[in-house]
């Protein structure tokens, strides 16, 4: 609980400037995401076109880019997030694209279920999110409780053999190199800058504890917790910047509710 609650204090501290540096302020950013809102979720969801009147739980949503995507391509968006400032900028960017979500702040695993059990066609999360977990069979409990029958769930996160094994150094794809340096089996908590500290200048970064999984673990909690996998993909370094060839730098996990 002290873990956590350390790392829902580093996120309430400079998210919203952090957004702002990166991406703008939300009417800035949303001039951007009116022109494509398909792109933003290209490579989490097969053919992003329609989605009207489709349920959508957003877990751990962040800043809100994807829901607001999603809201304008007629989708009914909630997003559960425990940071106020991502809160803030996911609201005022959902208005600068004339589309509404629902933001809900709190902790994923102190959602009131009762109230949305069984209510959403599509669940997801996405980058970054299964580190904050020490234990995952509550996470994936919740998706399951929250997904309609035959409904959907997609988890796209960081592969383990780059944030568990694997470090990588230089800026383009001839000079980068790789070391074998970490513990794949390691369990322990790792204190790491926040996600957003990158973008935040002049401030003392905030630190949060992370608890990085194996594939295995995952796959495993998610079968355990009654979901049936239908789908798990390892995928390159996409960045246009730099291409970590033969190595998986994300996962996507789809599952469904049977």
């Amino acid at each position: 609980m002290e873990k956590t609650n350390q790392n829902k204090d580093a996120w309430n501290k400079e998210s919203y400037n952090a957004w702002v540096s990166r991406f703008g302020t939300p009417e800035t950013y949303a001039i951007k995401i009116k022109k494509d809102p398909g792109h933003l979720i290209r490579g989490l969801i097969d053919n992003p076109t329609d989605f009207s009147d489709i349920k959508i739980m957003n877990l751990m949503g962040s800043n809100g880019n994807k829901a607001v995507a999603l809201a304008m391509l007629g989708a009914n968006v909630t997003v559960v997030d425990y940071s106020e400032g991502n809160e803030r900028y996911a609201l005022e960017l959902a208005e600068a694209c004339d589309v509404s979500i629902r933001y809900i702040v709190s902790d994923v695993l102190r959602l009131e279920v009762d109230e949305f059990r069984e209510q959403f066609e599509l669940v997801f999360a996405e980058m970054g999110i299964l580190h904050y977990f020490s234990d995952l069979m509550p996470f994936f409990k919740l998706i399951y409780d929250l997904m309609t029958r035959g409904g959907t769930a997609i988890i796209k996160d960081f592969h383990p053999i780059s944030t568990k094994l694997i470090s990588s150094r230089g800026s383009t794809a001839k000079v980068r190199k790789h070391k074998v340096d970490g513990d794949y089996f390691s369990e322990e908590l790792i204190e790491h800058d926040v996600a957003y500290g990158k973008f935040i200048e002049g401030n003392e970064v905030e630190k949060v504890f992370l608890r990085r999984w194996t594939l295995g673990e995952i796959v495993t909690a998610a079968a355990e917790s009654g979901l049936v996998i239908t789908k798990l993909e390892e995928l390159p370094n996409q960045s246009s910047e730099v291409f970590d060839q033969g190595i998986p730098k994300t996962f996507l996990l789809k599952v469904t509710k049977a």
